[in-house]
Parts: structure tokens; C-alpha cells; sequence
């Protein structure tokens, strides 16, 4: 039975993919909170209650309901939303905030997958202090114990993780109930903590608690740190399987988080509540609760770092970020893929974290500036793209969220000198790669020397009939048939090198995430034809497979190469990211056997 006809199987995939992260946020989010706070009754139920309506604001109302229902083929995420905007968007008015906020919100993502590993392991780890004969565990041996766990899930990226995903789906099934059972017996202890889901308590915990209670709302939007994956994720499962799990997960993380309330209600001097929680009703099984938890943490980053990677890959085929080396890992899902540079980079930002912070309560008070910030930009963005599609009702109700976003995004202003920064650096790091990419793009674009189709056609024509030609094909790659590259120009003209056959390979990224169709336009002069790829931006593409099926067999394959000559140190820079990221034609994996690198010098 397929995936799409049985409910089941989506479900239980949706609890691996998607909410591995929200899920492993009991282990530290009541913890940090209460470092702030005294845990008395008020503040208590205020807290609770504040961690109920997130959860049901900033996750369902958000994600679950509002960016859900804005989805191109079934596929979520920044840049969906980017495209459905322009092409709302009036003569493409808007069009440039548009893609800085796009930028931005991207940058915000990526800095935050260096976060969430970091705060979930340590968090995870830190546990172990509760084991008999643990106790004076240090604290350098727990930062040892979780940098060596970040080390192995990252070293075993590049073997795929097809094998093991399969567990992943049912070990958080288990995760989440063994924090419904826990949450359940310390809710049979205090049943009237359930006073909590009533929202008058959230807002008697602001108004008495005034700056104290808004910074601690810093805190308390850490149980909603994943809940973007909701979104991002769609594309891979569709929504119905990720709604129907959401329902289950909502109902264990506000069992557990009400359960942690009425423990630390009875234990006020508890400091690690879950964990200490786990300990007092279930003392026998805290070791294997302990694995459960480091497994439930690896597996939210290996979502967090799966992520990542299609991230990226959706920055190159939209041509926003370099073209990193891309793997393959599986033969029957192209969706499993493995960008080595990416990988090492994040494991290194990673460890820094780790080291950098060693606590995860410490590192908490980096945590959640990126998080709301790019939750406020999706709000906005949704905001926007209901009011042009003229549904004010949505509108409204997205406006509001926005205001709330806004007002937890502000709670976390405070975190910036202490730790918060580090956040803004981790996404400035993308952040400029991403401009510099994309000024440097469009600056090589304008600076190369351009043939006009009209003006290569009258040449070419003359040198086809006059100049010996080779048997055989021979491809060249372009962006544009309209604007024909130098190195073509240089390639048949000045060089002489005209095939019998010369096909011009013309790549396009389509608006929507999926689909490729690969067809010839109308011959263009004799010997001289047009090949064009039309690709969704999500789509991992096998150009040979597709030249097959048209029946093309090339004897060679030509492409452009620049070679940049600058004084400027920002294009420096960006030869230095052109030189050391491979170019775009092993993208694509054509037969290397064939492929001719035509260089042209540009000055910028």
C-alpha cells in the first residue's frame, strides 16, 4: 500500500521528518524558563498557559492552518512563499523587498540549524547527571559526550540516511508517548494545573509580572522552536499526514509541558524538571529514557540537517548561492541528497556552539532570536499574499499573528548581549554570501559580451557552409538562445570548431518546486538547433537521461567558464567562491569524457 493510502505510515513518517524538533523542546524549554522565575503557583499556570496558546497560535494558526494553505504542487517553505508573492505582485512591484526579506528569512533558517543541534544534544547529555554514580559527571565531559555524538551524525551524512529513516517515525512515536505517560502521572498528582488552559493565567503572569514576565516570553517561545518544519516540510509527505500526527503531538507536548508545571509545583527546587520528573515517577526506566532522549535530540538535527541540505539545493537551482558539490545518496529517492561542504561547515558551527556556551541553558539565551525573527517574516509574507489574493478575513487573522510574532521577536532583543548575537553572526554568515552571490552574478551577467541571436544567426550561416565541419553532435550550453554566450562565439568563429549537428542546450528554472519536460524548439538555421530544459526549482535533474529520451547523442559538450580579473576586493571575493565551488556543468552530471571548458576573461 502506498504512503498516500495509508494514513498510518504518513503519520508515523510525518513524527521522524517533521517534528522531531518541537518534540525534544520539553527537554529544556520549562527549564530555562524558570531560571528566570520563581515557581510559584501564578507564575506557574501563567507559564503553562503562555506554552498552550503558542503552541496553538504560533504552530497550528501559523504553519498548520495559514502557510499551509499556501503551498505550489503540494511544496512549502521561504521560497514558495517568495514565488506565489511576485507572482502576485502587480508588474512585479515589490519584487526586490520581497526577495531581501526572502534573503533574510533564509539566512535566519540556516543560522538556526547550527542552534538546534547544539541546545538539543547538550540538553539531552546533560541528563545523565541524574544516573547513580554519575552525579559529579563535569561539565567538560558532558560537552565531550555531545560534541563526539554531533561528530558521528554528521560523519555519516555522506552514506545516506534511506537505511535508517525508517526508525525514525517510530522511536519519536515513542518518545512522545513516553511524555504523555510522564506529563500524565505528575497531572494525577496536581490535577488543577489544568486551570492553565485558560488564557486569563497567561495574561495575569504578563500584567503582574511585568519586564520580567516579557523577557521571559524570550524563554518561553523555545516550545515553538521547529514549528516552521510543519511548512518547509509539506512537500515531502503532503499535509494531511503531517496535520493528523500534529494532533497527537499537540495533545503529548501540552500533557508533558502541564505535567512538568504540576512537578515543579510539588518540587520548586527541581532544575532539570523533565529529566528530574522522569527520575521521581519512573526511576527504573530513566536510563533507557535518557537513550530515547539522545536518540529523540539526533534525530531532530538529522531532520534539522536534511533540511539544511535542501535548503541549499534550492539555492542553487534558483541560482541564489553557489554550485556546491551535490551528491546523491540513494538510487530510488533523488530527494536524498549530501552536500559535503555544507555538512562540515555546519558540524564545525556546531562544535563552536557547543564549546562556546558548554550549557544548554547558557545557550539558550542565543537561541530563539532567529527563530522569531523568521517567524515574523513568514506572518508577514503570508499577510501580504492573502490581501492580494483579496481574502481579508485570512488577512486579519495573519495580520494578528504578525502581532504576536512581533512581540515574541521583541522579548528576545534582551538575549542579544548575552549570547543572542551569535545568532545574527551565524546568520550574517549566509546572509552574505547569498548578496555577494547574487550582485556578483548580476555584475558577470552585464559585464560579458553578448552576441544577439539575429547578428550569430547571419555568421553562423556563413561559417556553416564555408568552414569544414565535424561529424557528429555537439552540445553548448546557455541561459539565454536570445543572448548568445562569448565563449559560443569564440568556440565557431575563432576557433573553427562547427560540428554537423550543433544543439544549443538552453536550462530554464521554472516558478513552481517540480516537473521537468526537455523538448526542441523550432529548427533555427540548418545544422543549428534548440534544446530547452524546463526544471522546478525542488527537482534533482539528470540532463543525460533527459538528452537520451530525445534521442540526442552528443559527441562533445561545450560550456563557459570566467575568468575575472578585478582590483575591487568584494569581486575578488566572489572570484574566490566562483574558483573554489565547482562549476555549474558537474551540477547537472553530464559524461565528463565530453565536456570542453571554454575560458573567458572578464574584467569586473
Amino acid at each position: 500500500m502506498s504512503e498516500k493510502n495509508n494514513p498510518i505510515k504518513g503519520i508515523v513518517h510525518a513524527l521522524g521528518l517533521v517534528f522531531g524538533d518541537i518534540g525534544t523542546s520539553p527537554i529544556y524549554t520549562i527549564t530555562v524558563v524558570f531560571l528566570l522565575l520563581k515557581p510559584s503557583y501564578e507564575n506557574v499556570l501563567g507559564v503553562l498557559s503562555l506554552i498552550f496558546w503558542t503552541l496553538v497560535f504560533l504552530v497550528y494558526v501559523q504553519f498548520g492552518w495559514l502557510a499551509m494553505s499556501l503551498s505550489r504542487r503540494g511544496e512549502g517553505g521561504k521560497i514558495v512563499l517568495k514565488e506565489i508573492l511576485i507572482s502576485l505582485l502587480p508588474s512585479g512591484k515589490g519584487a526586490f523587498f520581497v526577495t531581501i526579506i526572502t534573503f533574510i528569512g533564509v539566512s535566519l533558517l540556516m543560522g538556526d540549524s547550527v542552534l538546534t543541534p547544539a541546545i538539543s544534544i547538550l540538553s539531552a547529555v546533560e541528563g545523565a547527571v541524574l544516573i547513580p554514580g554519575l552525579e559529579s559527571l563535569s561539565r567538560g565531559n558532558i560537552l565531550m559526550i555531545a560534541c563526539l555524538i554531533a561528530i558521528v551524525l554528521f560523519s555519516v551524512q555522506s552514506r545516506g540516511t534511506e537505511k535508517v529513516a525508517g526508525a525514525f517515525g517510530p522511536i519519536t512515536g515513542i518518545w512522545f508517548v513516553s511524555l504523555v505517560l510522564v506529563g500524565g502521572a505528575a497531572i494525577a498528582e496536581v490535577p488543577e494545573v489544568l486551570r492553565s488552559l485558560n488564557p486569563y493565567w497567561g495574561g495575569h503572569f504578563l500584567l503582574t509580572n511585568g519586564f520580567t514576565g516579557f523577557i521571559a516570553l524570550g524563554e518561553i517561545i523555545l516550545c515553538a522552536t521547529g514549528g516552521e518544519a510543519l511548512y518547509a516540510d509539506m512537500g515531502h509527505l503532503g499535509a494531511k499526514p503531517i496535520r493528523q500526527a500534529w494532533i497527537g503531538v499537540f495533545a503529548a507536548l501540552s500533557l508533558n509541558y502541564i505535567g512538568q508545571g504540576a512537578f515543579l509545583l510539588k518540587h520548586p527546587e527541581a532544575k532539570n524538571v523533565l529529566f528530574e520528573m522522569v527520575f521521581h515517577y519512573a526511576k527504573s526506566l530513566y536510563i533507557p529514557f535518557l537513550v530515547l532522549s539522545i536518540a529523540a535530540t539526533v534525530i531532530a538535527s538529522q531532520a534539522m540537517i536534511s533540511g539544511m541540505f535542501s535548503m541549499v539545493y534550492q539555492g542553487i537551482t534558483t541560482r541564489i548561492m553557489p554550485m556546491f558539490r551535490v551528491d546523491y545518496t540513494s538510487i530510488e529517492r533523488k530527494s536524498q541528497i549530501y552536500i559535503g561542504s555544507v555538512n562540515w561547515a555546519l558540524l564545525f558551527a556546531v562544535l563552536f556552539i557547543m564549546v562556546q556556551f558548554r550549557e544548554s541553558s547558557r545557550l539558550a539565551s542565543a537561541y530563539g532570536l532567529a527563530v522569531t525573527s523568521t517567524m515574523v517574516l513568514t506572518s508577514l509574507m503570508m499577510t501580504w499574499i492573502f490581501y492580494l489574493k483579496k481574502r481579508p478575513m485570512l488577512s486579519a487573522i495573519a495580520f494578528l499573528v504578525v502581532l504576536i510574532d512581533a512581540v515574541y521577536m521583541s522579548s528576545n532583543f534582551y538575549k542579544i548581549p548575552h549570547g543572542g548575537y551569535w545568532s545574527l553572526i551565524l546568520a550574517a554568515i549566509p546572509l552574505a554570501m547569498i548578496v555577494l552571490f547574487t550582485r556578483g552574478q548580476k555584475r558577470l551577467y552585464r559585464m560579458m559580451e553578448f552576441m544577439p541571436l539575429e547578428d550569430f544567426l547571419h555568421k553562423f550561416r556563413m561559417v556553416y557552409k564555408t568552414t569544414a565541419r565535424i561529424s557528429g553532435t555537439a552540445l553548448f550550453l546557455l541561459k539565454d538562445v536570445k543572448e548568445i554566450p562569448f565563449y559560443i562565439v569564440q568556440t565557431m568563429f575563432y576557433h573553427g570548431i562547427v560540428y554537423e549537428d550543433n544543439i544549443m542546450i538552453s536550462i530554464i528554472k521554472r516558478d513552481d518546486p517540480f516537473g521537468v519536460t526537455g523538448y526542441f524548439k523550432p529548427d533555427i538555421s540548418d545544422g543549428l538547433r534548440v534544446f530547452e530544459v524546463q526544471m522546478g526549482y525542488m527537482e534533482m535533474v539528470d540532463i543525460e537521461e533527459i538528452l537520451r529520451e530525445a534521442g540526442i547523442e552528443e559527441r562533445s559538450v561545450f560550456y563557459g567558464l570566467e575568468d575575472i580579473l578585478t582590483i575591487n576586493p568584494v569581486w575578488k571575493l566572489f572570484h574566490f567562491i566562483k574558483r573554489n565551488t565547482p562549476p555549474f556543468i558537474n551540477f547537472y552530471k553530464l559524461p565528463p569524457k565530453k565536456l570542453h571548458g571554454v575560458i573567458t576573461k572578464v574584467r569586473m
